[in-house]
């Protein structure tokens, strides 16, 4: 039987990479002396300097595109007047692996002043300094939770100890940037927007209130789902406990700013104000409130060692295929546990109809509407940032921070399932149990 030869020196031996590391291991070396840290720079040497050439090469290449197509500017004696004429200054772009030396060439137009025309680089703007994917990194530390003051120490380690200009002071700068950004985004035209659903919910966030008021402050949400299927955030703003006079005022801008078209199906929790403010500003818009709140709701009115069993009542419930399957599963889950837990069968009794009004729309969109997951999935993150700096600081800061995270989470929101029955959904043809009602 042979023996396979072990990955090493030519002759076979051990190889020198393991016996070195293990002699260094021995040795209780620093982590910069680790034979793995070595190469790992030298890759992003390697890469940094390949980056470099491929920089030179495009802007060369885009500089020569520019001229050829000013070639036909010349003087009487045929002579070029726009001309390539030696190099700028060297200049440093901080990149994701390290600073990368670029140089771009100069081009002079030797016509009159008055005619002369500048040359501007598409892949190299005059004042870069940082690309794009360094640009968007210290938003998305400090939105995720890193404090200004550990900004220094995280992208020293992420972009090396001598990144320029991305002190923790960036992020002071760039919060009235967001906050602008927040502004002319709340107050954007609405007009021929169009939702077939939208889910609703009221966030709670350690919000030091600005002012002698006292009641607990919360931010209002809405997100929507388009003809297309997609799902974008629609509103958001502050308001006091969820009431009504909160949700109303939100749903009234929404209505001036140019939603006139009622949608669909409304998800949210039983608890909000949301219901009575929007049966008085969108009255068409049908109610369903979320599986997953009310089962939370229920099970808390119950011992803790019957949750499991009622939990997999009020699952048989919801995942019934139809509804008079459904309304089977209600009546087994008030005839089990009435007398014994009547808080908890009344919390469910109450939202009879509205738990149940997700069968009167396409089957395949019964996933999405059964719950308000759309925002507790992206909240979530939302949260875990609040959480990490022990608040969100003033309503303005708490209110700027919520639109940047779901801005981002925004981007990797699902699709709807069957986006070619919403069409329908919108035009008004009925559905029973999740099917295409026929003409009698």
């Amino acid at each position: 039987m042979k023996r396979r030869r072990t990955l090493g020196a030519v002759d076979g031996s051990r190889p020198c990479f393991r016996k070195e590391y293990a002699t260094v291991s021995k040795r209780n070396a620093q982590p910069s002396e680790c034979p793995v840290a070595t190469v790992q720079d030298a890759l992003t040497e390697v890469l940094r300097e390949g980056a470099q050439r491929m920089l030179a090469v495009a802007i060369e290449t885009e500089v020569e595109a520019w001229l050829d197509a000013h070639g036909h500017v010349v003087d009487e004696g045929g002579r070029r007047l726009i001309v390539r004429n030696g190099y700028l200054p060297k200049r440093s772009i901080t990149s994701g692996i390290g600073p990368i030396e670029v140089q771009q060439p100069r081009v002079r137009d030797r016509r009159p002043l008055g005619q002369r025309i500048r040359f501007a680089s598409a892949i190299l703007p005059r004042y870069l300094r940082k690309t794009k994917s360094v640009e968007e990194l210290i938003p998305w530390l400090y939105l995720k939770g890193v404090s200004t003051g550990d900004f220094h120490e995280a992208l020293a380690a992420l972009l090396g100890p001598d990144a320029p200009g991305l002190s923790a002071t960036t992020v002071t700068r760039l919060k009235s940037v967001w906050a602008g950004e927040y502004d002319a985004w709340r107050t954007r035209s609405l007009v021929g927007k169009e939702y077939v659903y939208i889910w609703v919910d009221g966030i709670y966030f350690n919000i030091r209130l600005e002012g002698p008021e006292t009641n607990r402050q919360c931010i209002l949400v809405v997100i929507g789902a388009t003809r297309e299927g997609k799902k974008e955030l629609i509103a958001v703003s502050d308001g006091y406990r969820e009431s009504k006079q909160s949700w109303r005022e939100l749903l009234l801008e929404c209505k001036q700013r140019g939603l006139v078209i009622a949608p669909k199906l409304a998800i949210g929790d039983g608890a909000l104000g949301f219901w009575a403010a929007v049966r008085e500003v969108y009255p068409a818009t049908r109610e369903q409130r979320c599986w997953m709140h009310k089962t939370g709701n229920v099970l808390n009115k119950m011992p803790k060692s019957i949750q499991p069993k009622a939990k997999t009542m009020l699952h048989d419930i919801w995942m019934a295929a139809s509804r008079a399957d459904a309304e089977q599963a209600f009546d087994l889950f008030l005839h089990s546990f009435s007398s014994k837990y009547p808080k908890a069968t009344e919390c469910l009794e109450k939202d009879r109809d509205v738990l149940l009004t997700f069968y009167d729309f396409p089957a395949e969109h019964w996933i999405h509407i059964r719950t308000t997951n759309p925002i507790e999935s992206t909240f979530a993150t939302v949260r875990l940032r609040t959480r990490r700096t022990k608040g969100c600081g003033s309503r303005t800061a708490c209110l700027t921070m919520v639109f940047k995270l779901v801005e981002s989470a925004q981007r990797n929101w699902r699709a709807l399932n069957g986006v070619k029955l919403i069409p329908e959904v919108l035009a008004g043809v009925q559905f029973v149990d999740g099917e295409r009602k026929l003409a009698a």
